[in-house]
């Protein structure tokens, strides 16, 4: 089987980091981030962390497996933990419901949009979405670099990508996978986990940093 050729017509630009959050308490990893409306959620590896994106402050903990993509629905929290994805109350942070991950363990980023979750495969560079409810690939796009974290922001799907030491924030054509627009984080800042806040700004996972950063998305 050969390698499908993904087109990029990307346009290329400088990411515009504007803040910078964390490193948080107790925290070596930032992978996946989420964001409620409200409140930033960051996944530490062994605690859901929310913070307030306006002053900064850690407003809640839960003690939850966290070792990759983050995605909130209108009400609870999805959480990427090895080979599964827990479906998580935001206020007890009891889990509710599990479901297989579509990698077994090598998943990255996780969003949620129009009833669905998609979830980043990061080295086989593609993206998932699936049923909530049980885990069922509804159907995969494919992408042509490792695949981060992963949100949807006004009908545009964007994703993470970090080789090495070059990481951007992409948007493509869900349908295809055409490569359309990219942001290139300065060398040696990588993106994990990838969420919009619905309106003007990226909150990007560090990864070994400790840090979330928000990066503004441009304006069309």
């Amino acid at each position: 089987m050969t390698a499908k050729t993904i087109h990029d017509s990307s346009r290329a630009r400088a990411a515009e980091i504007v803040r910078e959050y964390g490193p948080f308490a107790g925290a070596t990893q930032v992978h996946g981030v989420t964001h409620d409306g409200q409140r930033v959620w960051a996944a530490t590896g062994e605690k859901l962390v929310a913070f307030d994106p306006d002053s900064g402050e850690t407003t809640k903990a839960l003690d939850r497996a966290c070792d990759a993509g983050t995605a909130f629905d209108g009400t609870h929290l999805y959480q990427i933990a090895e080979a599964r994805i827990d479906k998580i109350d935001p206020a007890t942070g009891l889990v509710l419901a599990s479901i297989p991950a579509p990698g077994q363990g090598s998943d990255s980023g996780l969003t949620w949009a129009e009833g669905s979750l998609w979830v980043g495969q990061y080295r086989d560079r593609k993206i998932h979405e699936i049923d909530p409810a049980t885990g069922a690939v509804r159907r995969t796009i494919e992408c042509n670099r490792f695949v981060t974290g992963v949100t949807w922001v006004d009908g545009e799907l964007w994703h993470g990508t970090w080789e090495a030491e070059e990481s951007d924030i992409r948007r493509i054509d869900p349908r295809s996978g055409e490569v359309l627009e990219r942001l290139e984080m300065p060398r040696g800042t990588g993106v994990s986990g990838l969420e919009s806040d619905g309106a003007g700004l990226f909150y990007c996972g560090g990864g070994p940093s400790g840090k979330v950063r928000a990066v503004r998305r441009p304006a069309h």
